[in-house]
Formats: C-alpha cells, sequence, structure tokens
C-alpha cells in the first residue's frame, strides 16, 4: 500500500467519523420524540434516496442491472447485514445513554479489529501498533471522561454495536476491487432500512414535525457521506494507519458539545485531545519508515 493510498485513507476516514457523529447529534435530538425503528426507517429511507442520487451523479454505471448485482455479491451482502443489526443496536443505545460514553464505547472499534484480525485472519500486529491504538484509546477516555453512573445496561448493547462495527469493516477487505463503492455504501443502507422498517411493525408510529423531517434530511446526508468515506477508507490504505482517525470522531463530539451544550473540555480533556492527535501522527511516522512491499 503506497503512502499516497494510506493518506487518502487517513482523510476519507477522518470525514467519514466527522459524519457519523453529526448524523448521531441529529438523531439523538430527533429521538426524543419519534420511535427509535421509526427513526432509523424514515432516516434509511432518505440516505437510500441520497446514495441514490449520487451513484447515479458521479457513476455512469450506476443503477444498471450489474451494478444492482453488486450489491448482492456475498461480501457485500455480508457487510450490509452487520452493518444493518449494528446500526440498530448501536443507535438503540444511544438514544438511552449519554452521548460521550456511547462515542467512547465505539472507538475502542480499531482494537477489535485488530483484535478479530489477529484472531480469525491470523493478521500479525505488532507490539508498537498496539500501544500506539491503545495510547489512542487513553486518549479517548480522558476526553470524555465517562461516570461510573453511565455505563449502565445500555453500555452493554453499545459494546455489541461497537463488535459489530468491527466485524463489517474487516468484510471490506474481502469485497473483490471491481465493486462499486456507492454499491456497497447503498446496500449498506438499503439493509439497515429494510430491518428497521420490519421492526417498526411492531411500534406504534407518531407524526413527524417538519423540523424533525429537515433534521432526518440532514442526518441522511451526513450518514450517507460516512457511508462512502469509511468504505473508501478502508478499501484504499492500510487498517493501522487509519485506525487512530476514527477519534476524529470524538474531537468532533467534543465541539459539537462546547457549540451546542456550551461544555468546556477541562485540562483532563485537552491531555486527551493531544494524546489522540500523537497517535495518529506516530502510526503514520511508523508507517513512512516500513519499507514498501515488491
Amino acid at each position: 500500500m503506497t503512502l499516497d493510498y494510506n493518506r487518502r485513507g487517513v482523510i476519507a476516514m477522518s470525514a467519514g467519523m466527522v459524519s457519523f457523529v453529526m448524523n448521531d447529534i441529529l438523531v439523538k435530538f430527533v429521538s426524543h420524540t419519534l420511535p427509535a425503528a421509526q427513526l432509523i426507517f424514515l432516516r434509511g429511507l432518505l440516505s437510500v434516496v441520497v446514495l441514490l442520487l449520487l451513484a447515479r451523479m458521479t457513476d455512469p454505471q450506476a443503477l444498471t442491472r450489474e451494478w444492482r448485482l453488486h450489491m448482492t455479491q456475498r461480501w457485500v451482502l455480508a457487510r450490509s447485514l452487520l452493518d444493518g443489526a449494528a446500526s440498530l443496536v448501536y443507535l438503540s443505545a444511544l438514544f438511552n445513554m449519554p452521548l460521550g460514553n456511547a462515542t467512547a464505547i465505539n472507538m475502542s472499534t480499531p482494537l477489535l479489529i485488530a483484535l478479530l484480525s489477529g484472531l480469525l485472519l491470523g493478521v500479525h500486529v505488532s507490539l508498537l501498533n498496539w500501544l500506539i491504538i491503545g495510547l489512542g484509546f487513553a486518549g479517548v477516555l480522558l476526553v470524555v471522561q465517562p461516570q461510573a453512573e453511565g455505563f449502565n445496561a445500555w453500555a452493554w448493547v453499545a459494546l455489541c454495536g461497537t463488535c459489530l462495527h468491527a466485524m463489517r469493516d474487516m468484510c471490506v477487505r474481502f469485497i473483490p476491487h471491481q465493486v462499486p463503492s456507492n454499491a456497497i455504501a447503498t446496500g449498506t443502507a438499503l439493509t439497515a432500512t429494510v430491518m428497521a422498517g420490519i421492526w417498526s411493525l411492531w411500534i406504534d408510529w407518531v407524526a413527524v414535525s417538519p423540523l424533525h423531517w429537515l433534521m432526518m434530511a440532514a442526518a441522511s446526508v451526513f450518514l450517507s457521506s460516512g457511508y462512502f468515506c469509511l468504505i473508501l477508507a478502508t478499501r484504499m490504505a492500510d487498517m493501522s494507519v487509519i485506525a487512530p482517525f476514527r477519534y476524529m470522531g470524538l474531537l468532533t463530539a467534543v465541539v459539537a458539545g462546547f457549540v451546542i451544550w456550551g461544555d468546556v473540555p477541562n485540562g483532563m480533556a485537552w491531555c486527551g485531545m493531544l494524546l489522540l492527535v500523537g497517535a495518529g501522527l506516530l502510526m503514520l511516522r511508523l508507517n513512512r519508515q516500513l519499507p514498501e512491499p515488491d
């Protein structure tokens, strides 16, 4: 993997994480009045429309029969099912616990990916990579500073969703390169929407206000962008390089907390931010020192 691809992967990962957190913030607002299943289903419909329009504008082959068949490729389908399950599980937890705590748990995805890659795929994860990713996660905890009362039963649900996210990201490595990223993203959004729609059959729907429609529309744009950027990053770059940049989502959460709720980071939080940035720079420096593969 060339250094240029890794740099692009870092940019895509950072943009994707920011997009996902913005989506989380918006849907958390809407979740105060809409049932989770209804919210996820409606946001999913809007996301599918956005992704289809984006695919049509950027890819002449989009929406053809061959393009649609790509969404049924086994690893694409596996990724879509895992993402759909992860979305339902993680968002259910997010709606019932503090955003910071849920974000902290979700930031453990790189550790889970490294662990699962070593256990299931036989991938060698060096001690130095473990230390750098661990350093980044320590920074996450310093920034979020989760309180003990925040880790209730829903925290275990959030952890289950995070495990599903890690398995989802691992699937991307097995998807053939000829499968377009926009087909993967669209298939993912469509699967999550169908799963939420089935779930919504067992709940009572409520009326949606114009403001909530607008917020869900904005969330769908952020979600669609996050899907595309995450897929792009995991397909083009070394996973060990881009993993620390998942923490950009946490920095976004801190900024949003200040702008929306007036939360000002304390000394420990600023130290955590430095650790997060340091972990990313160390990972990139380590990658530069590695010889290019023949």
